[in-house]
């Protein structure tokens, strides 16, 4: 289960479990962020996040509490507040490198907006949970 952290890492909330071949993962992930990979809604790394933010696209952000440092990722919660889009903090940058279906470590994603997507409803409910825990 993966823990995403908000606000000074106070609260938590598990965002799913997902079992690979009738064995549990030692790293599950939300279906969702698999899904949008496929549809091409999914950004990986510091730079990507940056640029749907400031494009206006990006419809929430996650973000690994244990880069190191720390400070190459902290310009992204100030840009999110200031387009008011939704972030959250996860504890393992190993595991949201594999919730984005990539073999390596991740810093940052940022799920993007497509008008025709199937998966609206989706994102629309994942991202109405973070701002609840925003909150």
């Amino acid at each position: 289960m993966i823990l995403v952290f908000v606000s000074g890492f106070s609260r938590f909330f598990a965002i799913s479990r997902q079992k690979r071949n009738g064995l549990t993962n030692p790293y599950p992930v939300s279906p969702r962020f698999r899904t949008s990979q496929n549809y091409k809604q999914l950004k990986k790394g510091a730079n990507e996040a940056t640029k749907t933010l400031n494009r206006g696209i990006s419809e929430f952000v996650v973000l690994a509490a244990d880069t190191e440092p720390l400070e190459i990722l902290l310009h992204l919660p100030l840009l999110a507040e200031d387009k008011n889009v939704p972030y959250v903090f996860v504890p393992s940058k190993q595991a949201l490198g594999r919730a984005c279906g990539v073999s390596r470590p991740v810093i940052s994603c940022s799920v993007t907006t497509n008008e025709g997507s199937q998966l609206k409803s989706q994102i629309t409910t994942l991202k109405d949970a973070i701002e609840k825990l925003l909150i």
